[in-house]
């Protein structure tokens, strides 16, 4: 069975997030999205309500991908990926600069664990789009509609609404 892990943060998921896995479950038979924990950051949404939202944004998808499964991971996503078998990566790229970094992450996790990394450009409908631009935008009241599922838009007004 061949199979590829989608990390990330996830805080919120956006629409250029699930554009890169949508298309990643039409390459692989299994997909999984890894939210990952990061105790030195500040979230918006704790690890269970974000695997939560990305589970209800696949299920809404026009086209939903029943090969997507969401769990959550810490600690170095090679040891996430040698525990379940896993021998793909795929990260989507906004710009250039995404390049530089991730291409240091791939060659890394290569020489960790052999895992390759797959790179998947993003659809230029999203490529200035970024969970910390979603967020920051919505505090100051701007309308983030058609940048993350309508499950998520709720939710993060809901979010802000509470302080």
């Amino acid at each position: 069975m061949r199979r590829a892990v989608c990390p990330g943060s996830f805080d919120p998921i956006t629409n250029g997030h699930l554009d890169v896995i949508m298309r990643a479950s039409k390459l692989f038979d299994e997909v999984v999205v890894a939210v990952l924990i990061n105790k030195t950051k500040t979230t918006l949404f704790s690890v269970e309500e974000r695997m939560e939202l990305i589970q209800d944004a696949i299920r809404e998808h026009p086209d939903p991908a029943p090969n997507v499964v969401v769990e959550s991971s810490h600690g170095l996503l090679v040891d996430f990926c040698r525990s379940r078998g896993i021998q793909s990566i795929v990260k989507g790229l906004r710009a250039v600069s995404d390049f530089d970094y991730e291409l240091q992450m791939a060659q890394m996790n290569n020489r960790l664990a052999g895992v390759e990394t797959l790179f998947m450009s993003t659809n230029p409908q999203y490529a200035f789009l970024s969970s910390s631009l979603v967020k920051e935008v919505a505090r100051y009241g701007g309308d983030v509609s058609g940048l993350v599922p309508d499950v998520v838009l709720k939710h993060l007004r809901d979010r802000l609404v509470q302080g």
